[in-house]
């Protein structure tokens, strides 16, 4: 009897062995994945629409390496997916004095592929480029260049085609009344924009418009927020723990959303993002020693959403809330986010509840490996977030 006993401890111990090193590999593969694919995520272009003295500008805040490495960005989550990823991180290393002539010599070349028309397509100048010092090349610089083209006499509107291959264009009218505000994707083009304003689009057009900003926050984006949701997920195999937690959640990002975006609420992002990094470690680690809802569990999810809703401000701040339709704007984000988040929580369901939820092993096989793995990745993304950046 002892040595069957010894027999099966020993067994036990090899099988642990492997399963900690089958953990151990996949951990430092999402490591990987995770920080790189943090650090290359491609985000859209912010274009700035003005007329001044007989002339239309646009000023461009985008990451200028990206299209200096002739990227095609349309599409693509992650520069690294790209063939010209290597040259890309090269020129992400260069200070403004060596990548300046790269830019010029780009734009002069892209200038044909931006159209800014007037009746006609105006024949358009680089104007020159700001690029801020490199800092940590492991996060993109948000370079600004400026175009400018003579305006036609008596031109009432212009119309904007964004260049296929750029990606996205949120596009916003500057210095009138009423200035439009849209996002383009590569190749195309914006609806006729009033030079003297007014063309601002209604309540129901805002809303509609700025959902897929929202669900693009999500999926594929938001890597952060998507293992946030796996490990709510992954707490119980029953839909009860699951709607308590998400209506936590998804209240607590809805007010910090809203005070974040309308300035009431300012906290730094080198103090959020380490924050939302432990929330993700904290409830998956909880899922690995709680077998059920307990009443505190929806309570720290309401406090760690209110840090996601944080999060989420910080982005949409980036785009810009067109100011008479605030309210839309920001309802139709934040409906584009609660889509993305059940979007992953179905995901998951197809690929592992459906099939193995109700089985006496699913917790010991699948919830608490993936949690564990959740829990490792929130962690390092927490050293690299809090001390490493």
């Amino acid at each position: 009897m002892n040595a069957n006993n010894g027999a099966i401890a020993r067994n036990m111990g090899r099988t642990f062995v492997r399963l900690y090193m089958k953990l151990i590999h996949l951990l430092v593969l999402s490591s990987v994945w995770v920080s790189s694919a943090a650090s290359h995520e491609v985000t859209p272009t912010v274009g700035d629409l003005r007329q001044e003295n007989g002339q239309v500008f646009l000023e461009l805040r985008m990451n200028v390496e990206a299209f200096v490495a002739e990227i095609d960005l349309d599409d693509l989550v992650d520069t690294n997916d790209s063939d010209a990823s290597e040259r890309y991180d090269q020129l992400r290393g260069m200070d403004a004095s060596r990548l300046e002539p790269l830019v010029r010599q780009f734009a002069l070349g892209w200038l044909e592929s931006v159209k800014i028309e007037a009746g006609a397509p105006l024949a358009l100048s680089y104007e020159g480029a700001r690029i801020p010092v490199v800092g940590n090349p492991e996060l993109p610089r948000a370079s600004v260049i400026l175009l400018a083209g003579q305006l036609p006499e008596r031109a009432g509107s212009v119309t904007v085609t964004w260049p296929v291959g750029a990606g996205g264009l949120v596009l916003r009218q500057q210095g009138v009344e009423e200035p439009y505000t849209g996002y383009l994707r590569g190749g195309e083009t914006s609806p006729p924009i009033p030079l003297k304003g007014g063309a601002a689009l209604g309540p129901m057009e805002t809303f509609v418009s700025y959902i897929p900003v929202g669900f693009d926050h999500i999926l594929p984006k938001g890597l952060d927020h998507i293992l946030f949701v796996l490990g709510l997920y992954f707490l119980s195999s029953r839909l009860g723990p699951l709607v308590w937690q998400i209506s936590a959640f998804t209240l607590a990002h809805t007010v910090t959303l809203a005070l974040g975006t309308s300035g009431v609420v300012r906290v730094d992002p080198a103090i959020v993002e380490p924050l939302i990094a432990a929330s993700i470690t904290f409830v998956a680690l909880e899922n690995v020693f709680v077998r059920k809802l307990h009443p505190w569990r929806p309570i720290i999810v309401f406090c760690f959403g209110l840090l996601h809703g944080l999060g989420f401000a910080a982005v949409l701040g980036e785009f810009g809330l067109p100011t008479g339709q605030f309210l839309p704007a920001l309802l139709g984000f934040n409906v584009g986010v609660e889509l993305g988040q059940l979007t992953v929580i179905a995901l998951a369901f197809l690929a592992v509840g459906v099939w193995f939820r109700k089985k006496p092993w699913y917790r010991g096989r699948i919830a608490i490996p993936a949690s564990i793995v959740i829990a490792l990745v929130g962690g390092y993304w927490f050293v690299e977030r809090a001390f490493l950046a």
